[in-house]
């Protein structure tokens, strides 16, 4: 069971990686015909549907749910208020709401790091023009 999610953390963080480059399955394919080249299994970037429904399920609430943002510090995450309502809506077991969470909690997280570096690489940037 814990290789399982090892696995699946992995796969859903290079999902959120290759999404945020623009690097779809189609893309990669696409990619790999004009190179002549193979497509390495290893390589082929997940797809949202390459997930089971409880992490769909995740990403579209992710999604849904409202943004925490402020003026000096950027994104500070999503705000969880209406979580209650998503589980309802996307009937997730009770034994899988830990799952869930955590789906969610990694999505975050990773947004949350994204953010910080676009805000920092921009600060610097700024410091570099003013400089």
């Amino acid at each position: 069971m814990e290789n399982q999610r090892e696995t699946l953390w992995k796969r859903l963080e290079t999902w959120q990686h290759n999404s945020a480059a623009k690097m779809t399955k189609e893309r990669y394919l696409e990619m790999m015909d004009q190179l002549g080249q193979e497509p390495k299994p290893g390589e082929i970037p997940p797809d949202a549907e390459d997930f089971p429904d409880i992490v769909l399920d995740a990403i579209n609430t992710f999604n849904s749910l409202g943004d925490r943002i402020f003026p000096d510090v950027g994104y500070t995450g999503k705000d969880y208020t209406n979580l209650s309502y998503y589980i309802k809506i996307y009937k997730v077991p009770e034994e899988n709401e830990d799952l869930f969470l955590d789906i969610l909690l990694r999505l975050d997280a990773e947004a949350i790091n994204t953010s910080q570096k676009r805000l920092k690489s921009e600060m610097d940037k700024l410091r570099r023009k003013n400089g």
